[in-house]
C-alpha cells in the first residue's frame, strides 16, 4: 500500500467516524503497512486484520475496537495507543512497545507477547487466555485478575513478582501464615521483593 493511499483510506475513515457522506470504515486487512508512520492515527473500529504492521509507529493512535486478529505487529511502537476492546486473537506482538497503552477489554487471546513492554499498560478485562507472554514486562501494569487473565503462558519471573505480592498481604488465617511461609523463599526472588519490603525478613533474623 503506497502512502498516498493509505492517506485517503485515513481521510475517508475519519469522514466515516464524524458520520459524513462519502466516509467509509478503513479496510487495510492483509495490507503492507511495514514500518508506516500511524502515530496518532485514529482507527477507531477500522479492520486491519491480518494486517503487515511489523515495526510501525503507533504510538499514540487510536485503535479502540479495531479488528486486528492475526495482525504482524512484531516490534510496533504502540506506547500509549488506545487499544480497548480490540481484537488482537494470534496476533504477533512479539517484541512491541506497549507501555502506557489501554488494552482494557480487548481480545489477545492466542496472541504472542514474547518480550513485549507492558509497562503501566491497562490490562483490566483482558482476555489473554492462550497468549504467550514469555519475558514481557508487567512493570506497573494493572494485572487482569479474571477468567480471560488465566491459562497464558509466561516466565519464572512474573510467577515471583505476582508471589512477592501475594507474600505482602496480610490476613490472620492460620492457613494463610502457613502458606506464606512456603511461598517466602520464592517470593524473595522476585526483581521487587526489596520494594515490597521482602527482603527486611531476612535482616530481622539476623
Amino acid at each position: 500500500m503506497t502512502q498516498d493511499e493509505l492517506n485517503e483510506a485515513l481521510r475517508k475513515h475519519k469522514m466515516w467516524l464524524d458520520s459524513k457522506w462519502g466516509g467509509e470504515c478503513a479496510d487495510l486487512s492483509g495490507a503492507n503497512l511495514r514500518g508506516a508512520n500511524l502515530r496518532g492515527a485514529n482507527l477507531r473500529g477500522a479492520n486491519l486484520r491480518g494486517a503487515k504492521l511489523r515495526g510501525a509507529n503507533l504510538r499514540g493512535a487510536n485503535l479502540s475496537g479495531a479488528k486486528l486478529r492475526g495482525a504482524n505487529l512484531r516490534g510496533a511502537n504502540l506506547s500509549g495507543a488506545d487499544l480497548s476492546g480490540a481484537v488482537l486473537r494470534d496476533a504477533d506482538l512479539s517484541g512491541a512497545d506497549l507501555s502506557g497503552a489501554e488494552l482494557s477489554g480487548a481480545e489477545l487471546s492466542g496472541a504472542d507477547l514474547r518480550g513485549a513492554n507492558l509497562r503501566g499498560t491497562n490490562l483490566r478485562g483482558t482476555n489473554l487466555r492462550d497468549a504467550n507472554l514469555s519475558g514481557a514486562d508487567w512493570g506497573y501494569s494493572c494485572f487482569p485478575l479474571w477468567c480471560g487473565g488465566s491459562r497464558f503462558k509466561t516466565d519464572m519471573r512474573l510467577i515471583y513478582q505476582l508471589l512477592a505480592h501475594i507474600a505482602t498481604l496480610e490476613c490472620d488465617d492460620p492457613e494463610f501464615t502457613e502458606l506464606r511461609a512456603l511461598i517466602l523463599p520464592y517470593a524473595k526472588r522476585s526483581h521487587r521483593a526489596r520494594d515490597l519490603g521482602l527482603l527486611e525478613d531476612e535482616s530481622d533474623e539476623s
